[in-house]
Order: structure tokens, then C-alpha cells, then sequence
């Protein structure tokens, strides 16, 4: 009997875990034991902190897609399809081209995370962000058109995708406006809504003060309620109004609602066992990535090392051997400080993150990883 492993979503823990899988169990793919299906709605897989660069000048859309056939193993199955319904008690999936019905034996979720701007009122006409392809490419217009007035970043939806860059933004774009002589000419102001700047508090406490020393202004308990984009003011549920001359937003986020609808989980985040990755309410399924709801932030290394996790533990249960391999929470991450200047923070569940003093060398790490990601994504680094 050949066992089927299905992977939902070709982002980077799904791309990550279908070339781990296909090195892992190498001798069952090609005695036919084992089959590997790999199911995206793209046929490009997405590298979406390249959008961050866009709005500067420094990268172009372009660098941050590469077709899925020529990432993953040739003995995948890719499949550019939409799943539109999952059975967990059948083991079977539903999708969009034909009707079509797979079946799985085992169940890998890595659907990522949604933009939902339209959750607040006025946002989608009033509002920019860097979080989607189009979005970058559209702020990128407007911050070369921008010579005086009011900058305005407001994190509105968390958790979100990569919680470093609405940090990475403020910084960047204090430094750029400083090398075009245009920064005294134009006011930052950063919001976040709770009462601190980042989610984490060893992250806020090392980033307040590099703020304060740039006089980006700070504007915390900040909960978006709407934003009047004829009169250029976002308003909070506290009260707050402020008015705007570019408005640049992280929206709200959501999974995806086939996630809710088979009961894996609330928001279209499944409900998971955070060191295993394995589904609470569902046998041989797991979640890793933005998916998996284990309270690590939505970062790419995160879904890289869960990755690696799920394989082996895969690996172990079609061989019939207990699986152990565990996920501990490890994140890295690279945080931009300016134009030419970075830091780097590693931890995990049990460990809290420690900033490094910024330097040029880490912001060319953070440049060679990010050329170097591609590799990644193919299982060679």
C-alpha cells in the first residue's frame, strides 16, 4: 500500500518540507511506498521579505519569485490547485479545479497567512503597505513622492507576517529621508497597539530608544479603528486621531476559513501541540508555518526549522518507528536598522531573544541570506 502525504501551501515551510521529505525518504519514494504531493494556488513560490526593500528602490517584485517546478524535488507532485474542503474522519480533501477529491494519509498544513484590510473601515482606500507585491510597488510611488508632511506607520493586525518589519520600515525610511536631506522635512510617527512597540518585550526594550535617539515619534495602545482617507486621519478605538500624509499599515491578518470549517481551529489557525506541530483535534495531520498556532512569531526560519521537525517525524511514522523529533521555538531573525546597518536576534521557547548591536556586517548577512534563501527553500542549505 503506497502512503500518501499531502502538503496544503508552497511557501517556505511547505516548499521546505516537500525537498525534506523527498531527501528523507528517498529508498520508499522509489520503490512506490511513498507518494508526495505538494498543493499551491501559485505556480510561483513567494519570498515575501523581499517586499520590504521595494518601497526603497533597493529590490524589485521580481526578486522575490521563483516558479515552484524548478524549487521542489521532481518526485513531488505539484499541484496548482485551491483546496476548498478538508475531511479529517475521511481523510480526504476537496479542491476548486474539477471537484476533485484527494485522498491523504497523512496531512500537512501550511496555507500561511491572508491580508484583510477591509476588516477596517476606509483602510483599503487610505492606507499602503509593504506585505503585498502590489502594495509595495504602489508605496514605492508614494514615498518618492513624499518631500514634507506626516509618515505614518500603524500596526493594525496582530500577529502578522514577519514581526520585525514594521520596526524595519521606521528605520529604514528615517535613514533614506536623511540621505535625500528630507527627514527634517517630514515627521515619523510609529503605532502599535498595545503598551509597548513590539510584542515582545526584550524586542520593545532595545528598540525604544533607537527611536526616541531618531525622533520617530511613538504612539502605543494604539488599536486602529478606521481611517478617513479624505481627511488623511487614522482614528483609534482609544480615541486617538492623527492625521497622515502617507499612511503605511501592516493589516490584519487571517488563515483560511477551510482551516475553521473542519474544525482544526479558530481564525484559520489550527489548534497544535507546539513542540510536536501535530493537530489537537485530528490524527496524522500537522500545521507549521503561520498555520500552526504555537505562539512563535509568524517568521520564515520558524517555518524552516518546523519543517524539519515534521519531516523527521513523518519519516518516523511511515516507517513504523516512534517519532521524537520535537520543535523547541527556535527563531532567528535579522532586524534592518537603517539603509546599511542590521541586527540579529536568535531564541526559542525557553530562551528570550537578545538584540545585537547593529552593524553593517549583520546588514549584509541579512542581504546574502536573503539571496541565498533559494537554496534554502531547496533543501541545500
Amino acid at each position: 500500500m503506497t502512503e500518501h502525504v499531502v502538503i496544503v501551501g508552497g511557501g517556505t515551510g511547505g516548499s521546505v518540507l516537500a525537498n525534506d521529505l523527498a531527501d528523507r525518504l528517498e529508498p520508499e519514494l522509489d520503490a512506490g511506498d511513498v507518494r508526495i504531493t505538494l498543493i499551491n494556488d501559485d505556480a510561483d513560490h513567494v519570498y515575501k521579505p523581499v517586499w520590504l526593500y521595494v518601497p526603497f528602490g533597493q529590490r524589485e517584485p521580481d526578486n522575490g519569485r521563483r516558479p515552484l517546478e524548478d524549487l521542489v524535488d521532481d518526485r513531488v507532485d505539484i499541484r496548482i490547485d485551491r483546496v476548498t474542503e478538508i475531511d479529517t474522519d475521511a481523510k480526504r480533501l476537496e479542491s476548486m479545479e474539477g471537484n476533485d477529491v484527494i485522498e491523504y494519509d497523512y496531512l500537512v498544513l501550511a496555507t500561511g497567512s491572508t491580508l484583510v484590510p477591509e476588516e477596517i473601515p476606509g483602510l483599503v482606500d487610505g492606507g499602503h503597505d509593504y506585505y503585498s507585491e502590489s502594495g509595495a510597488v504602489d508605496l514605492r510611488d508614494e514615498l518618492l513622492s513624499l518631500t514634507e508632511g506626516r509618515l505614518v506607520l500603524s500596526v493594525i493586525g496582530t500577529p502578522h507576517m514577519c514581526p520585525a518589519a514594521p520596526l524595519e520600515f521606521v528605520f529604514m525610511a528615517d535613514d533614506w529621508l536623511r540621505e535625500r536631506g528630507l527627514r527634517e522635512e517630514i515627521d515619523i510617527t510609529y503605532t502599535y497597539p498595545i503598551q509597548r512597540v513590539h510584542g515582545n518585550p526584550h524586542i520593545a526594550e532595545w528598540a525604544r530608544p533607537i527611536m526616541e535617539e531618531r525622533d520617530i515619534q511613538v504612539e502605543t495602545f494604539f488599536n486602529a479603528e478606521a481611517v478617513d482617507p479624505e481627511a488623511e486621519t487614522i482614528t483609534s478605538m482609544e480615541g486617538t486621531e492623527l492625521d497622515y500624509d502617507l499612511l503605511v499599515t501592516i493589516p490584519p491578518h487571517a488563515g483560511v476559513d477551510l482551516i475553521a470549517a473542519a474544525g482544526l481551529g479558530d481564525d484559520g489557525w489550527v489548534d497544535v501541540d507546539k513542540h510536536t506541530l501535530e493537530a489537537e483535534a485530528a490524527e496524522n495531520v500537522y500545521a507549521l508555518g503561520d498555520t500552526a498556532d504555537t505562539g512563535v512569531p509568524n517568521a520564515g526560519s520558524v517555518a524552516h526549522y518546523q519543517a524539519g521537525v515534521v519531516g523527521q517525524r513523518l519519516a518516523s511514522e511511515i516507517r513504523d518507528r516512534p517519532a521524537t523529533a520535537t520543535y523547541d521555538g527556535k527563531t532567528l531573525c535579522f532586524i534592518e536598522t537603517g539603509m546599511d546597518a542590521a541586527s540579529f536576534v536568535e531564541f526559542d521557547y525557553e530562551t528570550p531573544p537578545s538584540p545585537a548591536p547593529p552593524s553593517e556586517k549583520l546588514h549584509w548577512s541579512k542581504l546574502a541570506y536573503n539571496e541565498t534563501y533559494w537554496l534554502t527553500a531547496r533543501g541545500l542549505l
